[in-house]
């Protein structure tokens, strides 16, 4: 019966092309983010053993590298909108010089925040928690993790380039490999395993440093033993001018800024919730880990609209890249309810797994439940921002939208409710929400409109 059923599903996307594209760019993004997912619980849960200041300094402190996250996010999106469109015509030359101009900004941003964050450790985590044992620890977890940040950039903008000419694969298996390097050596160096000291926080930076080195090494070797369209050599890399970075930038700074303002929105509600106490950052914590893991499937398809659409835009294929975008949004409402069912099915039983108080487990288990009943909205935001608008060359009207929702509803919602009505977290946390809901109506409306399609390719070479 398994063999029939998977003979039908391989018939179906046979014979539907766009399921079948849709499936073999997603796939190996979606195991990808699920290894990461699930080894963050793991990660999680093993710092968690440790005790709730020990999980509440690691958080905090990755809040840091999750800004530094936004910007390596919005700076190789921003690329990959121009490298899916030049795949539509297989223009190689503009590919690798879009390569270069974004690693050359990766590099620099990480130099930026390596430096920022060895001169200021503990002032940085005091801006999310006024805990002195907190900061004490996740300063001395950010000093050792600091030096994975290069590595990491370098990794992002290639991975990003491999999936916007549709390999999906390369990056998802070395990154898979890089994941389970880390977890391993968070075993070893947290609890001080086959003769290594017990370093606990310390270790788990140290294990996250070992894996991205490892990471980085693998994916640019790889990419150049096979000598394929990211192979480029260092005169094609940086074959371009001012003005060439200028028109590129054009495009890139509006989706670097549209990441920033998400990533300092989010990091303003990581720091309300730590003026809340450890127990409900620790709660928080938990309920990204537990989202997150139902969250991969998402990504994937977010990837492969923003690669389909934007190679269609690319490609002159405007009508079918409308068709698309429909078909997308479609796909996104059916699995973002289906998931959101499934988390809120899960949630009691994943919870048992961490060691924390009552009262941090009885606040993730109402915030999930809230997550899981507006599930299908944020997954809807996620494939009309990042995929079809982004892929559609539609940057600006993206930052816009995030922008307004985020700053103008959903903070200002978030920081009366917890300071001036000294609301519930739980309470809290919903009120957030309502920024995605407000995001989801702006963003369907701009689908109708049609005038999200801009071909940005003709921009930077006319």
């Amino acid at each position: 019966m398994a063999v029939k059923n998977g003979a039908s599903v391989a018939r179906f996307l046979g014979k539907n092309r766009f399921y079948y594209r849709v499936f073999a760019l997603a796939w190996p993004i979606v195991l990808q983010n699920f290894i990461a997912s699930f080894l963050n619980i793991i990660d999680t849960v093993m710092v968690g053993k440790l005790g709730e200041t020990e999980i509440a300094a690691v958080g905090l402190a990755n809040q840091y590298f999750f800004f530094f996250h936004m910007f390596l996010i919005g700076l190789c999106a921003g690329c990959s909108v121009f490298i899916a469109q030049f795949w539509g015509t297989k223009d190689t030359r503009n590919i690798r010089r879009i390569v270069g101009i974004g690693l050359g900004s990766v590099v620099l941003v990480a130099f930026f925040f390596m430096g920022l964050g060895y001169l200021f450790p503990e002032q940085i985590i005091a801006l999310f928690n006024n805990e002195t044992s907190v900061i004490l620890l996740g300063a001395k977890y950010l000093r050792i993790v600091l030096a994975g940040y290069l590595f990491t950039a370098v990794t992002f903008l290639y991975s990003f380039a491999l999936r916007s000419i549709g390999n999906t694969f390369q990056p998802m298996l070395i990154s898979a490999a890089a994941l389970l390097i880390n977890a391993f050596f968070n075993y070893v160096f947290i609890f001080g395993k086959l003769g290594a000291p017990a370093m606990g926080v310390e270790g788990a930076a140290l294990a996250t440093v070992i894996a991205r080195v490892i990471e980085t090494v693998f994916l640019v070797g790889s990419i150049y033993r096979q000598r394929g369209v990211l192979a480029a050599s260092r005169r094609e890399l940086f074959d371009v001018n001012l003005n060439y970075i200028k028109k590129a930038y054009r495009t890139i700074f509006p989706v670097l800024l549209n990441d920033l303002c998400w990533g300092l929105a989010a990091m303003v509600y990581t720091a309300v919730y730590g003026r809340m106490g450890s127990q409900v950052v620790a709660a928080i914590q938990i309920v990204n880990s537990v989202s997150n893991l139902f969250m991969v499937v998402i990504y994937g398809i977010s990837n492969a609209a923003a690669v389909m659409v934007g190679n269609c835009i690319g490609a002159g294929k405007v009508q079918q890249g409308k068709v698309y975008a429909r078909k997308f949004t479609r796909l996104s409402v059916a699995i973002g309810f289906l998931l959101g069912c499934l988390l809120a099915f899960a949630s009691p039983y994943m919870l048992r797994f961490f060691n924390v108080s009552a009262q941090a487990l009885h606040y993730a288990r109402i915030i999930l439940y809230v997550v899981s009943a507006i599930f299908f909205i944020r997954v809807l935001d996620i494939i009309l921002i990042t995929g079809i608008l982004r892929g559609g060359g539609d940057a600006r009207y993206a930052l816009l939208t995030e922008g307004f929702t985020m700053w103008f509803i959903g903070v200002p919602l978030t920081i009366g409710g917890a300071f001036l009505l000294k609301l519930p977290a739980y309470i809290v946390y919903a009120l957030a929400i309502v920024e995605e809901i407000v995001k989801c109506a702006l963003g369907l409306r701009r689908l109708r409109s049609g005038r999200w399609i801009k071909k940005v390719t003709g921009n930077i070479t006319g």
